[in-house]
C-alpha cells in the first residue's frame, strides 16, 4: 500500500471484531479455574433482567467491568469475571400473557438474545459460568437455603396488613412501595390482611448496621441510605395507663427530657388499642370511618411526604405516669403501626410536627426545656423549640440540663417499674411471599393433620408447572392448578397442599454472586472451598438505584449464608461502583420518553469499540453520561487516525529494536518522556478511581506526540525503537477499553500472537521526569513572567534567576523587597 491508501484506511471494524469474538469464543480466552498461584480478583457487574435487548445503561455499566477485569488480567490477576440473568419476575409473565406464550419460552429467547448482544461488545465474560435464576437447576438450592433457613428460625409464617398491588396481583416488600407506588409498575399500592411467608432479617439489624464500619469502599452515601434505612434509635419505652381501662397504652421516645410536656397522644389506625377504645364509644362510627380513609391514603402517599397531618379524638384520655397528666388520646395520619410501638407521646412545644398538630386542634403546648437565655411562652410560640437546654416545669427534674436529664428520666422510670431503656429500628422482616406464578415456589406443604410441613430435602426442586391446566392461561397463578398444589404430606402422607406462593424475586438476587465461584456444583447451594476461594467480590458495578434493596438483602443473606456453614466471610462486597444514568435531551432514556438510543445501531454504524469507548469516555463512571453523537463520531476518528498510523508504520515498527538507546535527542526524550507520563496517569486513573475518561484523554494526547514527533519533517528524526515503545503502550493502554482494536493492531504488529498474553506497562520514574518547567514570575500575587528552567534546579538558583528576570525587574527595580516565597517546580512569589 502507498502512503496515500494507508491515510485513507478506514478500520474495518465488522469484520475484525466478529473475528475476535469468534477466536475468543472458540479458545475460551476468559475462562477461569482456581489457581493458587496467582492473587484472585472477582469483579462483577449487577446482572440484567433479559427484558429482550440491552440498552446504553448495560453498555456503560458492562463496559465499566470489562476495562477492570481485562486490566487486572494484564496486572497478573486471576479474574473471575461471570454473566447470568435475573430471569424471574412480573415482566415476563406479562409478555407472556400478552403474547398467550410461556414465560419460560419468553424468557429463554430474550436470553439468548442479549448474550448474543454482549458477546457483540466483546465482554470479556466466563461463560461457562452462566446462571439463570429460573433454571431450576439455581432455585432448588434456592429452595434448599430456604429450608435450612426455616430450620435455623429465621423463616415464619404469619398474618400481617401487607401492600398489595392490583396491577401485578401480588405483594410487595415496604422497600418495593415507592412514595405509595408500586416500583415496578406505578400502580397505588393498598393495604391488605394476608398470611405470608417472611425472612428473619432483624435477626441480623445490629451485625448489619455494624459492619457498615467495614465497608470503606463503598460509596459514603450508599452507606448513609443503608444505615438511614436500618435506622436504630435508642431512648425510653414507658407505659401510659388508658383512663378507665385496664390495657396500657406503651410508647416509645428518644427525647425522654421532653416527657414533662406531653399534652396529647397520637395512635396508628391500626392500633390493636382502638377497638377497646371504641366500644361502647357514641363517637364509634365517625372514628372508624376516618380510620378507613386513612388505611387508602397512607397507601396512596409516602409516610415522610404527608403534609396534611391529620386525626380524630377518640374521647379517652391516657395517664402520664411523670406527673398524673390526663393526656387526650388521638388517631393520627402520622402514626405507623409497622414502626415502633404504633403510638406516639405528643410535645407540641419541641416538636414541629406536633406544634402544627396542635394548633389546628387547638391542644395545649406547654415548654418544659428552656434553651439558654431564651423564655417560651406557649401563646406567643409560632414555631417548636428543638434546641437543648435547661429543664423547667418538670418535677425533681427541672433545671438539669437536657442532655444529662435524659438518663436520669430513663432511670427514675426504671426504678418506679413504668418503663426503662430501649432500642429500636426502622428495618422490619422482609415479607417474600408473591402471588404470581412466574417465581420460584416456596418449598411448605399444608396438612389437616400434621400442620405445616417443609418439603424434604430430597424432593426438590419444587418446579413449576409447565402445562397449562385446561381452560387457563400458561401464567395461571399456582393456587389456581390443582394439578401442582394437590400433594401428599411428608410426615403422614395423607392429602396435603402444597404451599402456591412464590418468592420475591430478589431473593434470587441476593445470592447468585457466590454460585457463581461453583455454579455447576450439584451437591449443595455452594462448593465452600471454591466460595472460600473467590469470595468477597472485589469489585461490585452496578446503579444507586440498588442501594437499599439488593444490596441490603444481598449483605443479609451472606451473614446467613456465614451461619449456615456455606462461607467464610461477613460482606459479600469489597468495593462499590454505582455508575451513573445515561442522559439524553436532559432526561433518563427511556422508551416512554422517545429518547433510546439502541447500542445496536451504534454497533453496527460505527462498532463495538466506538461504542465502548465513547461510554467510558464521556464522563466518570459515577456520573451522569450526556449522550453525544458527535462525541461518537470522534471517538470512531480517533480509533481510525491510530489504525492508519499502525499500518503506515508497521514495517518499521516490527523491525524496531526493542531496547531504546542510551542517548536520545530532543524529540526522541520528548517522546520516550511522554509515553512513560502516559502510562503512569493512566495506572493511577484505574487503579485509583476508576476514572476511565481521563486515562483515555491521555493516551490522546500521547497519540498527539506520536504523530508529531513522527509527522514534522522539521524535527529531529525517530528512532524506531522509542516509535515502537509509544505504539506497543497505546495499544496495552487502550486494550482494556477497545479490546478488538488493539487485538488486530497487536497481531498484525507481533506476528498475530495474543495481547492478551503480555503485560501491563510499567513506568520509569526517571524516564518520566521533565527536563525542564516552566515556573511562573508573580509581583506581589500577580503573574509578571515565567521561566524556562531545569527541573532539578535548587531553591536558591530560582530565587536568583526570578529576580534576575528581565520581566519582573520591571517591577521591583526601585522598590524594597520584603520576602520572596518559592513553590517549588510551581513559581516565585517576590513580595514588594
Amino acid at each position: 500500500m502507498s502512503a496515500k491508501d494507508y491515510q485513507e484506511a478506514v478500520y474495518d471494524f465488522q469484520s475484525i471484531e466478529e473475528k475476535w469474538q469468534d477466536r475468543w469464543l472458540k479458545d475460551a480466552t476468559y475462562r477461569v479455574s482456581t489457581d493458587k498461584s496467582k492473587e484472585k480478583y472477582y469483579v462483577l457487574e449487577m446482572f440484567p433482567y433479559p427484558s429482550g435487548r440491552i440498552h446504553m445503561g448495560h453498555v456503560r455499566n458492562y463496559s465499566i467491568g470489562d476495562v477492570v477485569a481485562r486490566y487486572k488480567r494484564f496486572r497478573g490477576y486471576n479474574v473471575l469475571h461471570p454473566m447470568g440473568w435475573d430471569s424471574f419476575g412480573l415482566p415476563a409473565e406479562n409478555a407472556a400473557i400478552k403474547n398467550n406464550s410461556h414465560p419460560a419460552r419468553w424468557t429463554y429467547d430474550n436470553i439468548d438474545y442479549m448474550r448474543n448482544q454482549l458477546r457483540q461488545l466483546g465482554l470479556s465474560y466466563d461463560w461457562e459460568r452462566e446462571i439463570a435464576t429460573c433454571n431450576p437447576k439455581y432455585y432448588r438450592w434456592e429452595q434448599q437455603i430456604f429450608l435450612e433457613m426455616y430450620q435455623k428460625g429465621l423463616v415464619y409464617q404469619q398474618t400481617t396488613t401487607v401492600n398489595w398491588c392490583e396491577s401485578c396481583q401480588t405483594v410487595l416488600a415496604n422497600e418495593q412501595v415507592i412514595d405509595g407506588t408500586c416500583w415496578r409498575c406505578d400502580e397505588t399500592v393498598k393495604a391488605r390482611n394476608m398470611n405470608g411467608w417472611f425472612f428473619k432479617i432483624t435477626a441480623y439489624t445490629e451485625e448489619l448496621l455494624a459492619d457498615l464500619d467495614k465497608l470503606s469502599g463503598w460509596p459514603e452515601k450508599v452507606v448513609t441510605m443503608q444505615r438511614n434505612w436500618i435506622g436504630k434509635s435508642t431512648g425510653l419505652h414507658c407505659d401510659f395507663q388508658v383512663d378507665g381501662f385496664e390495657q396500657k397504652l406503651s410508647i416509645f421516645t428518644t427525647r425522654p427530657d421532653t416527657i414533662f410536656g406531653v399534652t396529647f397522644m397520637s395512635i396508628a389506625a391500626e392500633h390493636p388499642l382502638l377497638d377497646t377504645l371504641l366500644q361502647d364509644n357514641p363517637r364509634a362510627q365517625e372514628i372508624r370511618s376516618f380510620v378507613q380513609r386513612l388505611g387508602d391514603e397512607k397507601q396512596q402517599q409516602s409516610h415522610e411526604d404527608l403534609t396534611e397531618k391529620e386525626g380524630i379524638f377518640t374521647g379517652c384520655y391516657c395517664i402520664n405516669p411523670f406527673n398524673g397528666d390526663k393526656v387526650p388520646i388521638f388517631v393520627a395520619n402520622f402514626v405507623l403501626m409497622g414502626y415502633g410501638t404504633g403510638a406516639v407521646m405528643a410535645v407540641p412545644a419541641h416538636d414541629q410536627r406536633d406544634f402544627e398538630f396542635a394548633k389546628k386542634y387547638q391542644l395545649p403546648i406547654k415548654p418544659v426545656v428552656l434553651p439558654k437565655d431564651t423564655q417560651l411562652n406557649s401563646e406567643e410560640m409560632t414555631e417548636a423549640s428543638v434546641l437543648p437546654g435547661a429543664l423547667t416545669d418538670s418535677g425533681k427534674f427541672s433545671g438539669i440540663d437536657s442532655g444529662a436529664a435524659q438518663q436520669a428520666i430513663i432511670d427514675f422510670a426504671a426504678e418506679q417499674g413504668f418503663g426503662s431503656a430501649h432500642t429500636t429500628y426502622r428495618l422490619r422482616d422482609w415479607g417474600i411471599s408473591r402471588q404470581r406464578y412466574w417465581g420460584a415456589p416456596i418449598p411448605m406443604v399444608y396438612c389437616e393433620k400434621c400442620g405445616v410441613q417443609p418439603v424434604p430435602v430430597n424432593q426438590l426442586p419444587v418446579t413449576l408447572p409447565e402445562d397449562k391446566e385446561s381452560q387457563q392461561s400458561e401464567c395461571a397463578p399456582l393456587h389456581q392448578r390443582p394439578s401442582f398444589y394437590e400433594t401428599s404430606c411428608p410426615a403422614c402422607g395423607g392429602e396435603a397442599r402444597r404451599e402456591t406462593d412464590t418468592m420475591d424475586t430478589f431473593v434470587e438476587s441476593s445470592w447468585y454472586f457466590a454460585r457463581y465461584a461453583s455454579p455447576r456444583f450439584t451437591e449443595s447451594p455452594l462448593n465452600k472451598e471454591e466460595a472460600s476461594h473467590w469470595l468477597p467480590v472485589d469489585q461490585y458495578i452496578g446503579g444507586v438505584e440498588h442501594a437499599i434493596l439488593h444490596l441490603l438483602y444481598s449483605r443479609f443473606f451472606t451473614k446467613v449464608l456465614r451461619d449456615l456453614g456455606y462461607l467464610d466471610i461477613d460482606e459479600p462486597f469489597t468495593n462499590l461502583l454505582t455508575q451513573g444514568m445515561v442522559i439524553k435531551d436532559g432526561s433518563k432514556m427511556s422508551k416512554s420518553k422517545g429518547n433510546v438510543v439502541d447500542p445496536s445501531d451504534l454497533i453496527k454504524e460505527y462498532g463495538a469499540d466506538t461504542t465502548r469507548l465513547f461510554s467510558l469516555f464521556a464522563a466518570p463512571p459515577e456520573k451522569d453520561l450526556e449522550w453525544n453523537s458527535k462525541g461518537v463520531e470522534g471517538c470512531f476518528r480517533f480509533l481510525n487516525r491510530i489504525y492508519r498510523f499502525v499500518l503506515a508504520n508497521q514495517e518499521s515498527i516490527i523491525a524496531a529494536e526493542q531496547s531504546i538507546p542510551v542517548e536520545l535527542n530532543k524529540t526522541e526524550r520528548g517522546l520516550h518522556r511522554k509515553t512513560h507520563q502516559t502510562i503512569k496517569r493512566v495506572s493511577n486513573n484505574i487503579e485509583q478511581n476508576f476514572h476511565f475518561n481521563t486515562a483515555i484523554s491521555a493516551v490522546m494526547e500521547l497519540v498527539n506526540s506520536l504523530t508529531a514527533s513522527t509527522g514534522d519533517s522539521s524535527k529531529e528524526s525517530v528512532d524506531n525503537s522509542v516509535t515502537c515503545e509509544a505504539v506497543r503502550s497505546i495499544l496495552l493502554l487502550l486494550c482494556p477499553m477497545v479490546p478488538h482494536f488493539c487485538a488486530e493492531l497487536w497481531a498484525i504488529l507481533h506476528n498475530g500472537a495474543s495481547i492478551d498474553e503480555e503485560q501491563w506497562p510499567k513506568w520509569d520514574e526517571e524516564a518520566a521526569k521533565e527536563d525542564e518547567l516552566t515556573i511562573v514570575i508573580q509581583i506581589n500575587g500577580k503573574v509578571r513572567s515565567r521561566l524556562q528552567v531545569a527541573a532539578d534546579i535548587d531553591e536558591t538558583s530560582l530565587q536568583a534567576l526570578a529576580l534576575a528576570d528581565e520581566n519582573a525587574q520591571k517591577f521591583i527595580a526601585g522598590k524594597t523587597i520584603r520576602k520572596t516565597i518559592v513553590i517549588q517546580k510551581k513559581l516565585v512569589n517576590i513580595v514588594v
